[in-house]
């Protein structure tokens, strides 16, 4: 059995280096387990790329994203079509889940948060099941913080990340809702936000969250 987690995409070389890191985790929880990283996009290998290059046997692919957009609805059914492959279990992706809520809190108070307003910084979707899918988020951090956790995009979709906290009245906190350093995150780190949460990259709930994920689907599959 391979688990193979699939990640956006990035030719950051801190974002390339957060996701060994957190590949090196996951390994550590499954020695047993052959463990692969994969592309949607930008860099490679990518699923195409990879898949035919592993060993015979069952496969199951973790979608390493926050939320249920194109490449988890669309994209990822479509390479395995195009594939011709049938032993290949795609799970649900890591977010939203309570756990990755309480592991960006962890980060938002690492960064020194007291109580300035919290902002959930995205990297934004004009997919609507994929902003659907923030809502939630948003919904479980204002269940922990007490109060309503507005959302920003920083790349598409409306709104704006700028926008949103231009528009709160007194110092505002960013719970950075991405999984590794980049562009985005760097971005969100211009818009003048008081605190800035690092992103969940390699905190052990991602790690825990994504062999979780892989059990399950192996224990589904009997």
């Amino acid at each position: 059995m391979t688990l193979v987690v699939l990640a956006h995409g990035t030719n950051d070389p801190a974002g390339r280096a957060t996701w060994g890191a957190l590949l090196t985790r996951v390994r550590s929880l499954v020695p047993d387990v052959g463990v692969r990283l994969a592309w949607a996009g930008v860099a490679r290998p990518q699923l195409a790329d990879l898949l035919p290059k592993l060993d015979p046997g069952p496969v199951v692919v973790v979608p390493a994203f926050l939320a249920s957009g194109f490449h988890v609805r669309r994209d990822v059914p479509d390479q395995l079509a195009a594939l011709g492959r049938t032993d290949v279990r795609v799970t649900e992706p890591l977010g939203p889940d309570a756990v990755l809520v309480d592991a960006a809190l962890s980060r938002l108070r690492d960064a020194g948060w007291r109580s300035e307003r919290v902002v959930l910084a995205a990297a934004g979707s004009t997919d609507p099941v994929a902003q659907a899918d923030l809502r939630v988020a948003a919904d479980l951090m204002r269940e922990r913080v007490g109060a309503a956790v507005p959302v920003g995009y920083v790349a598409g979709g409306d709104p704006r990340l700028a926008e949103v906290v231009a528009a709160q009245d007194g110092p505002v906190a960013l719970l950075t809702w991405l999984l590794a350093p980049g562009v985005f995150h760097r971005w969100a780190s211009a818009v003048g936000a008081a605190v800035v949460a690092e992103p969940l990259g390699d905190h052990p709930a991602v790690a825990s969250l994504l062999v979780d994920r892989y059990r399950a689907s192996v224990a589904l599959a009997g």
